[in-house]
C-alpha cells in the first residue's frame, strides 16, 4: 500500500493547528507592541517593524495552510487510488477464479474443446503484487 493516510491526515490537521498558532502570535506581537507606554519617533519605529515582522508571520501561517490544503488534496487522492486498486484485485481475482473453474470442469469432464480465450488469458494471468499501483493498469477480460 501506499502511504498511511491516518498519519497524512493528522498532519494536516498539524499543519492547519500551526497556521493558527502562528497567526495567533503575530496578533499577539502587534497587540504587546501597541500597549507599550513608549512613545516618540524610536517608539514608532518599533511598532511599524513589529507590523512588518507580524506580517511575515501572517505569510508563513497562509503557506501553512497551502500546504495543509495541498496534503488533504493528495491524501484524498491517494485514499481514491488504494480504494480502486482494492476493486479491481477483488474483481480479478473473482474472475481469475471463474474462469479456473470452468478451465477445470472442461479437463475434468475429459471435453475435447479448449477453454475460451478469454478464460485463458485469465488462467495466465500473473497478478502484480497486493496493493501495488499496477493493478491501475491491468487488462484482463470482463474487467
Amino acid at each position: 500500500m501506499y502511504g498511511d493516510s491516518a498519519a497524512s491526515r493528522r498532519r494536516v490537521a498539524q499543519l492547519r493547528e500551526q497556521s493558527g498558532d502562528i497567526r495567533a502570535a503575530a496578533d499577539r506581537l502587534v497587540s504587546q507592541a501597541e500597549s507599550v507606554p513608549w512613545r516618540g519617533r524610536a517608539a514608532e519605529a518599533m511598532r511599524v517593524r513589529i507590523k512588518e515582522r507580524a506580517q511575515h508571520l501572517r505569510v508563513a501561517a497562509a503557506h501553512h495552510e497551502t500546504a495543509a490544503d495541498s496534503l488533504g488534496r493528495h491524501v484524498t487522492e491517494v485514499d481514491a487510488r488504494k480504494d480502486a486498486i482494492a476493486a479491481i484485485e477483488l474483481k480479478a481475482g473473482a474472475l481469475v477464479r471463474d474462469a479456473q473453474s470452468r478451465t477445470e470442469a472442461l479437463q475434468a469432464a475429459d471435453v475435447a474443446p479448449e477453454p475460451t480465450p478469454e478464460d485463458a488469458a485469465l488462467v495466465a494471468f500473473v497478478p502484480p503484487p497486493a496493493g501495488h499501483k499496477d493493478w491501475l493498469d491491468i487488462e484482463l477480460p470482463g474487467l
